[in-house]
């Protein structure tokens, strides 16, 4: 039969993809089908039932779900190799000690290797640490290599996780056997993988907490260890799991997040400890998660991860990157199909309970992270120190897991806030350890801006930034503590170096987005973001301003916090009482 459109053995223009789709429709519709296979012993078949596949139809390749020709730039890198089959190329580039292709740029990420060139030319490793927890061996063993191969420091990051920087191509085999001899990994730490599985930092230690859940992030990291498909995502994916306790893990900023709660006499259920689910918090995208109407036992809750990232892995976007994410599945779906499409992979079903049914989650303390606290053990503490932007240096690492082992039980708790905690420190040695801890050059208490100051790399290690975000965001809070000691009232700086919002500048009492301006490096400036009980976007108060004029005029705004707020009132609910334009005159004004 003459076609009119040539069939070849490559890809098809859309005009052909529309006539074949069209002439086998067609052909199906008349209930006759051509088929030619090839049995197992070679002779060929008409019959579907002997063969797989069909070689007298011309079928363009399909991945996950959608057509080659289709898929994102990304997307078919992944197609052509897989990225954990390039061990041979990894090999190359450490023996020839240069940089990777840039198709293998992006499929070394699945390592956790970041080639971070032209910011610095050399590599980054981005750990997993589930739940934030280490010991003191592995943070020795991770300064060890960060002064053997690196610049000589660790970056703590907004994931409770470390970063290892500055290393170059001869050196990343080294460093991945290094990392993993220390019991630790880095395996799908970047790309289009699950993140960091993050957590409450002093879960198990919380005398507030509902339920210790570590466990459930160290299942969690196992399930993904153990089974392909957790790698197989359409674009990266955050889960973390609240323990209801006095510190948050900032749930509502996940793409899952699970939240205990409990249920009281006298309910639909029976009374108990569960985990309600809110999905598709994406805080760059200005989007917090929201209860999908699903309360979980705790033994359900790991399983009903894992298929709500396989129905993610099966039908999330691969064409459009801006789209791959989970909001862009479930903003096309909706969340009663996606719930209902995870429970088909499920041998139980989903109770579906309001949150009504369930009691409000207790206050979150804004500054426990911070300090010496008492832990649900009798007789012991916790210290939490602040370490600015995440910045610790070698020579800190080993004091802080010298005092972790002298005066803890040698372990170590990252945050979300960039710094890190020593749990199970006796009453006798709390004092002891606070000199040992000033003496490393640290502290474990912190100016109220200080002590909530998160800031991505910026512009020194990253190229999407414009700024120098971790260099301003200690001068500008340690200025500002100077000059407003406000030990009780606690204020948020989060600064972040391009739209990718790595700091999550909407959720800060201040955001700053670091931008241009005449190309100087500066910063756009957000008022009253927030998370968890105090949720909210922040709002633009300044479009651009460079660097070097914007302390002044935040320093203006404090000063009219100062002398107008209401007892008690804290400088997010003063933000938030006042419009834009309002705030924006506090700014202009003439400070002494």
């Amino acid at each position: 039969m003459e076609m009119g459109i040539p069939v070849t053995s490559g890809e098809f223009t859309t005009e052909q993809r529309q006539y074949l789709q069209g002439f086998f429709a067609g052909v199906g519709q008349r209930g006759v089908i051509p088929f030619v296979g090839h049995m197992a012993d070679g002779r060929i078949t008409a019959d579907p039932a002997a063969s797989a596949k069909n070689l007298a139809m011309s079928e363009e390749e399909v991945w996950h779900n959608t057509l080659v020709s289709e898929l994102a730039r990304e997307e078919r890198w992944k197609y052509e190799q897989d990225p954990f089959a390039i061990w041979d190329k990894m090999l190359e580039y450490t023996t020839q000690n240069r940089p990777p292709s840039e198709d293998d740029k992006f499929r070394l990420k699945y390592y956790g290797l970041f080639h971070v060139a032209p910011a610095q030319d050399s590599f980054m490793m981005r750990l997993r640490i589930p739940a934030g927890i280490l010991t003191s061996h592995q943070l020795r063993g991770l300064a060890q290599l960060a002064e053997q191969y690196g610049a000589g420091r660790a970056d703590l990051t907004t994931r409770s996780n470390i970063q290892i920087r500055e290393f170059q191509p001869r050196d990343i085999v080294r460093v991945i056997n290094r990392v993993q001899a220390l019991g630790l990994s880095s395996r799908g730490s970047g790309a289009d993988n699950i993140r960091n599985i993050t957590a409450s930092p002093i879960t198990g230690l919380d005398p507030n907490e509902l339920v210790d859940v570590a466990p459930l992030a160290e299942a969690m990291q196992a399930y993904i260890t153990n089974s392909r498909e957790m790698y197989e995502l359409p674009r990266k994916f955050n889960i973390a799991f609240d323990n209801g306790g006095s510190i948050s893990a900032l749930a509502d900023t996940n793409d899952i997040g699970f939240l205990a709660v409990r249920v009281v006499e006298g309910r639909t259920i029976p009374a108990g400890i569960y985990f309600r689910v809110m999905l598709c918090g994406i805080t760059g995208h200005r989007q917090f998660a929201s209860d999908c109407g699903l309360l979980l036992r705790f033994e359900e809750v790991v399983a009903v991860a894992a298929a709500m990232v396989r129905v993610f892995v099966r039908n999330g976007d691969r064409t459009n990157r801006k789209k791959a994410r989970l909001k862009y599945l479930i903003d096309q779906w909706g969340a009663s199909r996606f719930l209902e499409e995870t429970e088909k992979m499920l041998a139980f079903p989903l109770i579906r309970v309001p949150a009504s049914e369930c009691e409000p989650r207790g206050p979150v303390d804004r500054v426990a992270h911070l300090g010496c606290h008492p832990q649900s053990q009798d007789s012991l503490h916790y210290l939490g120190i602040s370490i600015p932007v995440g910045n610790l240096p070698v020579s800190q690492m080993h004091a802080v897991a010298d005092i972790a082992e002298q005066f803890g039980s040698g372990e170590l708790r990252l945050t979300v806030w960039q710094n890190l905690i020593i749990p199970n420190i006796p009453t006798e040695k709390v004092e002891a350890a606070k000199h040992a801890i000033i003496d490393a050059g640290l502290n474990y208490r912190a100016g109220t801006v200080l002590s909530g100051t998160v800031a991505c790399t910026g512009n020194q290690g990253c190229r999407f930034a414009a700024s120098n975000t971790k260099a301003h965001a200690v001068s500008l809070a340690l200025r500002l503590d100077d000059r407003f000691p406000i030990l009780d009232q606690p204020v948020n700086l989060h600064v972040t170096g391009c739209n990718h919002s790595c700091a999550q500048h909407y959720i800060g009492d201040i955001g700053l987005m670091g931008v241009k301006v005449s190309g100087e490096e500066g910063y756009q400036v957000f008022i009253g973001g927030g998370a968890d009980g105090d949720q909210g976007i922040a709002r633009e108060l300044i479009s651009a301003v460079r660097y070097e004029d914007l302390p002044p005029r935040l320093e203006s705004l404090f000063s009219a916090y100062f002398s107008s707020r209401k007892e008690n009132e804290t400088f997010l609910q003063f933000t938030r009482r006042h419009d834009i334009a309002a705030l924006q005159s506090f700014c202009n004004q003439e400070t002494a």
